[in-house]
């Protein structure tokens, strides 16, 4: 949710409509410096700040004990019927509530470890009895935890630890006195069996083996840029009146060239879709699971047992390192802000951060800065003019703003800064919300004591208690209206310099040998560097993520003094022109792409509005038309609505969606029975090239995976692959992911060539949009270092 909570926008558009009209007229006028000092006295405690209040209290970030006790016994329950993951995730949940230092917190690290071993992550499950044993686990239970840790040395071959352990558990054990009771009895038996495990892996060391998956990763030629940080040698920076700044190939680029690697300046972890988590019936507790439970709240790392916040629920990280760095950098001014943060949404979550992170002096620095060239934010020609003659005058790059004196452009908070927040552009109404948002945050900062937190007055020592600040009503300090006034400004950049960190998450059941993936939104995020790329609906680069890095490579050969060119997110491939134009309007330009240039100026229907068309019900020729859609057959004189063939396909589209929860019932039969009628139901609708008949062909390859019949699964997957091929060319990132799902059932099912060739294919085109560091990559490469080890005899049958 990059905006704030549907009601605080309407409580701030009443607020609004009820201001008198001239002041709505200066506010509507105003630098955003005279938008702040106008704004602080309009929040109203009996409307407004009673409004945020209640909308805060439904996000519950607090540490609830009673919570805590409610996921550790749903913990328990799934892990006594061996639902030992989903166990991890509630036993996460429970410590993440209990408060830092209790002993309950132990216990809730301990009932994780023992998830973790019979998950097999050894290691993991160690980190977990460390940390119980540092919380103070009862002395009583703690030599049932080293067995456990002992029998995970084991497992890794860590002999003389694992020696170690037991003989720390013997001496706990005859400490605690009575040795004929059924538990000591049971201590007893376990160490004996343990002991002799060791002495067998010491008597018999198994050969040295390479470990698996170790697979030589390619390296990548990168000669870093000497005037852009963590840019390729093969990029320079320009610009123009026309396209801004923007960045061109200086030399000719092949694909699958690296051209760009950038760390996020900041970035914030968007909570996501809710995932059910477990079958129990509707309770107080949420025991559902968001990417708020699945990644890092720092560095974005897939978490499989988080360490949490130690001042509220929802923060959680991959390690301590991570909760310390956090907590020193931004977490220790955010902690307390978390259901307000929630309610008004990302991107001023992300504006504050960005604050919080440069630091208040630089802030203050490029604020005052700012004030000299407010003039030309209600003037932008003004404003092109003056940096193309600066551009020209100055040597190299320092012309161009975000470049420092020696002209070169850095990932810094200068170059965030200096990204255009198009003051003038932002409707009146949207930047009175987004000025209503920051200065509520600014006034939390202040009423709760936190203000020398953001000026870097205040040590950083952990739980130190806030000393609230008592201001006249309605009134910020001068240094909080400069943070409200930087805030301000980040927000309105966000929305045309936000850019997604993504992830290749799993879709559907996890249980099955294919995994299903698709893309999903991870984080928001400001990348200096990355948001120099302008917008093209045929780009010529893709970009990938991993944690917060993002790597931007060529996907197709760029001529030298070609510009570089990213997607917005429209795509000549997914979208019809109009459809395109609509969504850009967002970024307050009109795309002049060639790929809209060719749709606009010729007569000829787009590949998407052909493909993506209906057909008729009657002899099944395309339809055409707008509101009135006729038969193109011109035998056949069928008519009908598109607004009738369009609640056919939302019908159609929900009947697809009953099958794929009939799927995660394990209802697999049912499944495909309703998705052949839903494919039946379709021909009568959809052209055969409509990109829902290859996502029904997907669903079926899926099901039937899942039942083990390999060769069904992948016939069914080879007519999607057909289809996306269609729409989204031979050597679209869209191929590479299909191919690689056909890669998985070709093996799975024993088909030797086949799977090789596929993994071939799959590899040329992933490692040109995602690098030889892709997980995919690995894994293809596992699953073709695997084949390429079969006997011989047996690679010639096949």
């Amino acid at each position: 949710m990059a905006l704030p909570v549907e009601e605080w926008q309407l409580c701030a558009a009443r607020c609004w409509a009820a201001l008198d009209p001239a002041l709505r007229e200066r506010l509507a006028a105003a630098s955003l410096h005279d938008m702040v000092r106008l704004g602080c006295g309009l929040l109203r405690p009996e409307v407004e700040v009673a409004a945020l209040q209640r909308l805060c209290r439904r996000a519950r970030v607090a540490k609830e004990q009673a919570a805590a006790r409610f996921y550790r016994e749903e913990g328990n329950r799934l892990f006594g019927r061996r639902q030992y993951g989903a166990a991890v995730r509630l036993y996460s949940q429970a410590a993440s509530h209990e408060l830092p230092g209790s002993p309950e917190v132990s216990l809730c690290f301990a009932n994780r470890s023992a998830a973790l071993f019979h998950l097999g992550c050894f290691e993991v499950c160690l980190e977990d009895i460390a940390r119980a044993e540092s919380h103070g686990y009862p002395d009583r239970l703690l030599p049932k935890v080293l067995l456990r840790k002992a029998e995970c040395l084991l497992c890794l071959g860590r002999l003389q630890e694992a020696a170690d352990a037991l003989s720390v558990v013997e001496n706990k054990i005859a400490v605690g006195g009575i040795m004929t009771s059924p538990t000591h009895q049971m201590l007893l038996g376990r160490l004996s069996q343990l002991k002799v495990k060791i002495h067998e892996k010491e008597s018999c060391p198994e050969a040295a083996r390479e470990a698996c998956g170790d697979i030589q990763r390619e390296s990548e030629i990168w000669e870093e840029n000497d005037s852009i940080s963590g840019a390729s040698s093969s990029l320079s920076l320009k610009f123009d009146t026309e396209r801004g700044r923007h960045l061109v190939a200086s030399q000719d680029i092949l694909p699958g060239q690296s051209l760009l690697k950038e760390e996020a300046f900041v970035s914030v972890l968007c909570p996501g879709e809710s995932l059910l988590l477990q079958d129990s019936s509707e309770t107080v507790w949420d025991t559902r699971v968001t990417n708020a439970d699945l990644y890092c709240h720092r560095c974005l790392r897939q978490l499989l047992a988080s360490v949490p916040c130690c001042g509220c629920s929802y923060a959680k990280y991959c390690s301590q390192k991570c909760a310390d760095t956090a907590w020193e950098q931004y977490h220790r001014t955010e902690c307390s802000l978390g259901p307000l943060l929630l309610t008004l949404g990302v991107f001023c979550h992300v504006a504050l951060r960005t604050v919080l992170l440069a630091g208040f002096a630089e802030v203050g620095r490029l604020v005052e800065w700012s004030h000299d060239g407010d003039k030309d934010l209600h003037n932008p020609e003004a404003r092109c003019n003056h940096l193309s003659e600066a551009a020209d005058t100055r040597a190299g790059t320092r012309g161009i703003p975000g470049c420092n004196d020696s002209g070169r452009y850095q990932s810094s908070y200068q170059a965030v800064f200096n990204l255009l927040p198009h003051a003038e552009k932002h409707s009146p109404e949207h930047k009175f919300l987004c000025m209503l948002s920051v200065i509520a945050i600014c006034k939390q900062l202040q009423e709760g004591g936190l203000e020398a937190a953001v000026l870097n007055q205040e040590s950083s020592e952990k739980w130190s208690k806030p000393k609230a600040c008592k201001k006249p009503s309605g009134e910020l300090s001068p240094e909080l209206k400069t943070v409200a006034e930087a805030m301000l400004r980040h927000v309105l950049q966000l929305q045309c310099n936000a850019q997604a960190i993504t992830v290749m998450q799993e879709s559907g059941s996890r249980d099955g040998a294919v995994v299903n993936k698709k893309p999903v939104r991870l984080a928001t995020a400001f990348f200096p560097v990355l948001s120099l790329l302008n917008h093209s609906c045929w780009p010529n680069i893709s970009v990938s993520f991993s944690g917060t890095a993002a790597t931007v490579r060529a996907s197709q050969p760029i001529p030298s003094g070609q510009e570089v060119l990213h997607c917005y997110r429209p795509h000549r491939c997914r979208m019809r022109v109009a459809e395109r134009q609509q969504l850009l309007r967002q970024y307050f330009f009109e795309c002049r792409c060639q790929a809209c240039l060719e749709e606009l100026e010729s007569d000829v229907k787009s590949v998407v509005a052909m493909r993506n068309s209906f057909c008729c019900p009657s002899c099944q020729a395309p339809m055409q038309g707008e509101d009135m859609l006729c038969c193109s057959n011109e035998a056949c004189a069928v008519s009908v609505s598109r607004e009738s063939l369009s609640h056919r396909l939302q019908d159609l589209q929900q009947q697809i969606k009953n099958a794929l929860e009939l799927l995660r019932a394990r209802k697999a039969d049912q499944a495909i029975r309703m998705l052949q009628k839903c494919q039946m139901d379709a021909g009568n609708l959809l052209s055969p090239e409509h990109l829902l008949m290859g996502e029904m062909e997907d669903h079926l390859a899926q099901v039937y995976a899942t039942l083990g019949k390999w060769q069904e699964a992948a016939r069914h997957l080879q007519r999607s692959i057909e289809i996306v091929e269609m729409h989204h060319g031979p050597s679209s990132v869209e191929i590479g992911h299909e191919l690689f799902k056909l890669a998985q059932i070709l093996f799975n099912g024993f088909a030797v060539s086949e799977a090789l060739s596929t993994i071939q294919r799959a590899e040329e085109i992933l490692l040109v949009h995602c690098g030889p560091q892709s997980t995919q990559i690995q894994e293809l490469q596992e699953m073709k270092t695997c084949l390429l080890e079969l006997p011989r005899s047996i690679l010639q049958r096949t």
